[in-house]
């Protein structure tokens, strides 16, 4: 057999054949987890890969974000504040808390094509914000199509501490869910390899998934479901949408970091 060398293009496809996936996470980050006296809180939008610290992707202008608190939805639109990160859009909004109660800050937003991947990614993402530190209402559901509800409160949970939930998909417990976890990396954590960017779990025949958080600092929890319906790639073929369930949590240090 005669072997031919491969050209830099050659190589390079064979390496990114090889290379995992890398995982998008839909970022909802609030300054702060508890608001001990209430007040103002303002939350980042990124489209990124959490570990990595990058790269950012576009994200357009989302399709909803809002708050969901005693019972009421709040659309947050109008607040929305374009913010670049790396020269690709993100956003901001900021929105005061001044009664007790955990709030639910989510975002919807616009289908972003992987063509590595040949599908449509839609990850509806979620954050509880406790104002006053009451403790209340942290597993109140929005009524995303995809949505995890969690069974731990989300908020004042310390690092080791176990965080679980359901994954639902219109309401209803996906069996088996995928569950991929991330960290928000400042570059203080450098992994031994590649398979420890991400942690990947499964829900159990309920539905139900848990993960001890290892260390301070906010995680991500997106479990993913393929939608029902397919859609127009750029050259019109149908493809496949990827749903996520996103849910972040900040574990804190028992020194208070």
């Amino acid at each position: 057999m005669r072997l031919f060398p491969l050209g830099l293009a050659g190589l390079a496809g064979l390496i990114g054949l090889a290379s995992p996936a890398t995982a998008h996470f839909q970022q909802l980050l609030p300054s702060a987890d508890v608001l001990p006296e209430g007040g103002s809180v303002t939350l980042d939008m990124v489209f990124t890969h959490p570990f990595e610290g990058g790269p950012v992707m576009e994200m357009a202008r989302p399709a909803r974000v809002g708050v969901l608190a005693a019972g009421q939805a709040v659309d947050l639109m109008p607040a929305l504040v374009e913010t670049p990160v790396d020269g690709k859009s993100a956003w901001t909004v900021t929105h005061d808390l001044s009664e007790p109660g955990a709030a639910v800050f989510f975002v919807e937003p616009q289908p972003y094509w992987e063509p590595a991947e040949g599908k449509f990614i839609v990850h509806y993402a979620k954050v509880v914000v406790d104002s006053y530190a009451s403790g209340e209402g942290w597993d109140d559901l929005v009524g995303l199509p995809v949505e995890i509800r969690p069974l731990t409160r989300p908020t004042g949970v310390w690092s080791g501490n176990l965080f679980s939930g359901v994954v639902l998909k219109d309401g209803t417990p996906v069996p088996f869910a995928e569950i991929e976890v991330e960290f928000v990396n400042d570059g203080s954590v450098e992994p031994p390899n590649d398979a420890f960017v991400t942690q990947v779990i499964r829900a159990d025949a309920n539905g139900t998934f848990a993960y001890a958080m290892p260390r301070a600092g906010w995680w991500g929890f997106a479990a993913l479901v393929e939608a029902d319906d397919t859609m127009a790639s750029p050259d019109g073929s149908q493809v496949p949408v990827e749903l996520g369930a996103l849910m972040w949590v900040r574990a804190t240090t028992m020194d208070g970091k």
